[in-house]
């Protein structure tokens, strides 16, 4: 696999190395050396599903958007080459990447269990776990992202679900994502919501932001129950094995 990944490297120039299929491609290369190349796939398609889905939201409300790149153990992104013009369409763009990749899960969860198949219920609960981790209340995440139609300041919420995860589960990865919200939480802290560019961007009625509030919750209980059910499932296959 080591010689996969030079050949790769040495095979495709430095400016596609950054596009949707060079990175797709080294993701896959760098995953298949610890998990195997048939779950590295089904890992990279899954991250895929939910940028696609932030990409065809950003598309169709109109705004300026990049392919998906990826980076492995980091994930994957689109570059919006625009903002958002207002908090809903920011909580729309951000709505769609978990939604759409708890759809891509969800065909994982029924294929596995109509074929059997442990890889593909292991893919599955990659897929609704990573979609939840998406869905902390804190930005950069895509929680942060849907919650900031309500106001800012619930994105202290997700402070002590990071540090909790931190604990759990010590990882650089959350290090650098604490490092990338510390600006947010300041202009969280900081928010003045009578100020006239707060008024613009974040004038959202209410009855728009109770919608957004009823999506964020149902999806995040949706995929809390599933990530634990799926685990439960494979926890119980090793078992019997």
């Amino acid at each position: 696999m080591s010689k996969l990944l030079l050949l790769m490297l040495g095979g495709l120039k430095l400016g596609k190395v950054f596009t949707t299929t060079g990175t797709m491609l080294l993701s896959i290369a760098v995953y298949a050396a610890f998990y195997g190349w048939r779950y590295a796939v089904g890992f990279v398609l899954l991250l895929f599903v939910h940028e696609a889905g932030h990409y065809l939201a950003a598309q169709r409300r109109g705004l300026a958007v990049g392919m998906p790149t990826f980076i492995p153990f980091v994930g994957a992104w689109i570059q919006l080459k625009e903002m958002p013009h207002d908090a809903e369409t920011e909580a729309y763009v951000g709505l769609a990447g978990p939604l759409v990749g708890t759809l891509g899960a969800l065909v994982c969860y029924f294929a596995a269990r109509r074929y059997d198949s442990e890889l593909l219920l292991a893919l599955a609960y990659a897929g609704f776990f990573l979609n939840l981790f998406n869905m902390i209340p804190l930005s950069p995440f895509d929680g942060g992202r849907i919650t900031s139609v309500l106001s800012p300041r619930i994105w202290f919420a997700g402070v002590p679900v990071l540090i909790g995860l931190f604990l759990l589960r010590p990882s650089p990865l959350l290090v650098v994502i604490a490092v990338l919200a510390l600006p947010q939480l300041r202009l969280a802290w900081n928010y003045d919501p009578s100020a006239p560019a707060n008024r613009a961007y974040y004038g959202v009625p209410a009855g728009v932001k109770l919608t957004y509030a009823v999506y964020y919750m149902g999806l995040l209980v949706f995929l809390a129950l599933m990530t634990h059910g799926v685990h439960q499932m494979l926890t119980n296959m090793h078992r019997i094995t």
